[in-house]
């Protein structure tokens, strides 16, 4: 992916949890921002990316990307970026105060991500991004809330979504295929006579 990966990635992962919320009985909006931000008024879920950390297992790896057409070879780049995103997932506010409907949109919000945690397709240049539940313990979650001190606490899970690959910006040279293959030792002119 390009330098926008990041957005798109967050694109595909709202769009996912649009579409759950759709088909549960709670159908409304997915709000990407931060949690006490007034355009979040009325979402069921709001979604916040709060951190973006290098993917440690890939840092030092290439990043293979497979071509549309097969016969051609792979687009290598040499000095890629592995991302791990961290988003909270959030229930938003209910103005008659209960926050019991919302629950029900944040329970098939984490189904759809359980049965399929694979963001993929042409918004994602065809990469795949794999969604996996993140553990927080009570401190975790408390030190990401503190960020937002005039919000009310609401449930709230994490997520992580691994490898998001920013390449470079030019796509490599690729050399030439090789043709033939000769081994040539020594000089022939420079053989003595018997």
């Amino acid at each position: 992916m390009n330098a926008n990966a990041i957005v798109r990635v967050t694109e595909a992962l709202r769009d996912r949890l649009a579409a759950a919320l759709a088909a549960s009985a709670v159908p409304g909006d997915v709000f990407v921002g931060p949690l006490d931000d007034p355009d979040a008024t009325g979402a069921k879920l709001i979604l916040f990316l709060y951190r973006v950390m290098p993917n440690p297992t890939l840092r030092n790896r290439e990043h293979r990307v497979v071509t549309a057409n097969p016969a051609q070879p792979a687009i290598v780049f040499q000095n890629a970026l592995p991302l791990d995103l961290y988003f909270l997932l959030t229930v938003g506010t209910n103005p008659a105060g209960s926050e019991e409907t919302l629950l029900g949109g944040l329970g098939f919000a984490m189904q759809s991500l359980q049965f399929d945690p694979e963001l993929g397709g042409s918004g994602l240049a065809y990469e795949n991004v794999r969604v996996s539940l993140e553990p927080l313990n009570t401190d975790e979650i408390g030190r990401i809330w503190s960020l937002f001190p005039t919000a009310n606490y609401r449930t709230s899970v994490a997520y992580v979504a691994s490898p998001v690959w920013i390449d470079p910006p030019a796509v490599p040279f690729a050399p030439a295929p090789v043709t033939q293959d000769t081994l040539r030792s020594g000089d022939k002119s420079r053989v003595a006579a018997p």
